[in-house]
């Protein structure tokens, strides 16, 4: 909720301006894409409103058959990574590891998050296809098939999983000792802590968690592009093909429609299940740590074994894709080489520097276009505060595959023709995933007490003035952290942005995608190496730059108060 000390953004000039310039640019790049695709569903050749276009791609058993896959795959997918991400958090919060190796579980686990959302994909063939590492070379199994559900779910929750880890990690770590230790000292058995009060305290994190994944698993198209194939279709690739292969824009925009219907169900039935139930444990006296172990020794031992495998197997996937990338062919020739990187940095040099030049442009616009609509939502009060906030999230919130359709609908004929050009390309970057930097700037100012504005403006200061010199050096930690997810996203996105790449912008992201439908597996292995390296720099100097602001942040609230 924004602070009771809300000041209008109606009265003052400046907001007021920065206020309308944000409603055109939703109204723009996010409500008319969405208004475009539902038209372009259900209008008829004649122009006319109608369900009959719907009826059709009803009527066709392969569309339900994708349908009913892509609910089967986003189900399994939800739960399993959502109880793995559980898992996680319990032994980072609850099995007394220590912080250096949960620094090198968290190291390895972000792995999938920092890459293309495919690249444990192209491990999985790498491991388990007909040439694979540990089916041909070390089981001698040459008629193995690594395509079909089992290993489309399996990549997946690999995939996503560390969403859900982070996600229920602080909500595990929020919850307040005293009330276990209270269960305890009263003869409840640990199982029985475990159940009746852990469990249902994590229960909204797990349901966002479930949420989030469920969500992530009908967007993607890429791996079941690559591991699925004609054995599992799934909507995304059917509405993918519809536009790029059959050129039926209806089509695709129908199937992209569908994928909406599931995503709205689950977050409804989470909203219905957290409706009037308190979570809080939180209070404001000091906690301490519990008496007792939740965990017992010997399950304790298990977690720690269960999630020290997965840990492992996750970076030998990610060395594989180096030795992949090292070698002449995988599979068939170990000769070591640097071939396949003279072949990215010479063929793909176009797109490694296109990518780069898109991820320059829209990591800062949006770091401060989160920042602003953040400041505005918990510090201004103005008409139509919550509606902006819900617009903001919409992009976010929806399949990456529905706003990437969407964008081209919009933006594919004049008298706004953008696809094809860079522009459109940030702009989905920016209005897709800028939300997090939303959030982080709201949770911020939240902790941050108003009265340091106030006192400015009382003294007479402008209200530009005082949010260039008072709030924005406060919230420049949630803008740092905006500016890490948008870099993250821009290297690594997909579902949206293939529909809106041309022949003068492409993205490294599709070309790994084209490498392995051609077979071109060493390329694609160094593409990815090299999307994980420069991903991780700009990380570890995104977290310097934080650390550096954590540590002038007392000095810089007193010089402040001081001035």
């Amino acid at each position: 909720m924004p602070s009771h000390s809300a000041k209008s953004a109606a009265r003052d000039p400046f907001f007021s301006s920065i206020l309308a310039v944000l409603w055109i640019l939703l109204a723009f790049f996010v409500l008319y894409p969405l208004l475009r695709l539902f038209l372009r569903a259900f209008t008829t050749d004649s122009g006319t409103f109608s369900l009959q276009p719907l009826l059709k791609v009803l009527g066709n058993p392969d569309n339900v058959h994708a349908f009913g896959n892509s609910l089967l795959l986003a189900a399994v997918v939800g739960v399993g990574g959502t109880l793995l991400g559980f898992v996680y958090a319990l032994v980072a919060g609850r099995c007394g590891l220590s912080p250096r190796w949960t620094r090198v579980i968290d190291t390895i686990n972000l792995l999938p998050l920092i890459s293309p959302p495919f690249t444990i994909s192209i491990a999985i063939l790498f491991s388990f296809g007909s040439r694979g590492l540990i089916t041909y070379d070390l089981l001698g199994i040459s008629r193995y098939s690594a395509y079909g559900f089992t290993s489309t779910a399996a990549a997946e929750i690999i995939t996503y999983f560390p969403v859900s880890y982070l996600t229920l990690r602080p909500i595990l770590a929020a919850i307040d000792p005293s009330m276990e230790n209270a269960a305890f000292s009263m003869g409840a058995s640990r199982w029985r802590v475990f159940r009746s009060m852990t469990l249902p305290l994590a229960m909204p994190g797990l349901l966002n968690a479930f949420l989030l994944l469920f969500a992530a698993s009908l967007a993607d198209f890429a791996t079941p592009l690559i591991l699925a194939g004609n054995q599992f279709p799934v909507l995304p690739t059917e509405a993918y093909l519809q536009i790029t292969g059959q050129f039926d824009l209806q089509g695709g925009a129908l199937l992209a429609v569908l994928l909406l219907l599931p995503a709205a169900v689950v977050y409804f039935v989470q909203r219905h299940w957290l409706a009037g139930r308190s979570y809080v444990t939180v209070g404001g006296k000091a906690t301490q740590r519990s008496d007792v172990e939740i965990v017992a020794p010997a399950v304790r031992r298990l977690l720690i074994t269960l999630c020290t495998c997965l840990t492992a197997m996750i970076l030998y996937f990610y060395l594989l894709l180096l030795y992949a990338s090292l070698v002449m062919a995988f599979g068939a020739n170990s000769t070591f080489t640097l071939a396949n990187y003279h072949t990215i940095f010479t063929d793909g040099r176009e797109v490694i520097v296109d990518t780069l030049i898109i991820a320059a442009i829209a990591t800062p616009l949006g770091g401060l276009y989160g920042m602003l609509v953040g400041y505005l939502v918990a510090r201004r009060k103005f008409v139509g505060r919550h509606v902006l906030e819900v617009t903001t999230m919409l992009n976010y919130a929806l399949p990456g595959t529905i706003i990437g359709i969407a964008y081209l609908l919009a933006f594919n004929d004049p008298p706004v023709e953008l696809t094809g050009t860079a522009f459109i390309l940030i702009a989905c970057y920016i209005f897709r995933y800028s939300p997090t930097g939303i959030r982080a700037t709201v949770a911020l100012l939240h902790q941050i007490d108003p009265s340091l504005e106030e006192a400015s403006e009382s003294l007479g200061a402008s209200s530009s003035r005082t949010f260039r010199r008072i709030t924005l050096p406060l919230v420049m930690p949630a803008f740092f952290t905006g500016l890490g997810v948008m870099f993250i996203r821009s290297m690594t996105a997909i579902s949206a942005t293939i529909f809106l790449i041309s022949i003068s912008w492409n993205l490294i992201t599709v070309r790994i995608l084209e490498n392995m439908t051609e077979l071109a597996l060493g390329p694609a292995a160094a593409f990815s190496v090299l999307v994980v390296v420069v991903v991780y720099v700009v990380l570890m100097l995104v977290a310097r730059a934080l650390a550096s602001l954590r540590t002038q942040q007392g000095g810089r609230i007193e010089n402040i108060l001081g001035g």
